[in-house]
């Protein structure tokens, strides 16, 4: 992982839960951790990261991604033991 995807990283986990996260900053820390990114149906997209699973929604038509998924994100990197 670079600087910028520790920066992504810390946005994730700070509190109170941010509102300007881009969504390709995220996939760029995603893949950076060594997760597998695959295109679904519409804006949705699947990740696997150490033996996890999720179905995350591409943020449209701004690139910012909301509260609530940014929570989800936050999840699914606890669970696959990633933390800053």
């Amino acid at each position: 992982m670079n600087k910028k995807h520790f920066r992504t990283l810390a946005a994730i986990y700070s509190n109170p839960v941010r509102s300007n996260v881009k969504w390709a900053d995220i996939e760029s820390l995603l893949m950076g951790c060594g997760a597998e990114i695959s295109e679904g149906r519409g804006s949705r997209v699947r990740v696997s990261l150490c033996e996890f699973d999720a179905v995350f929604h591409r943020p449209h038509p701004k690139p910012d991604t909301d509260k609530g998924a940014l929570k989800s994100i936050r999840r699914f990197l606890e669970q696959a033991g990633i933390k800053p």
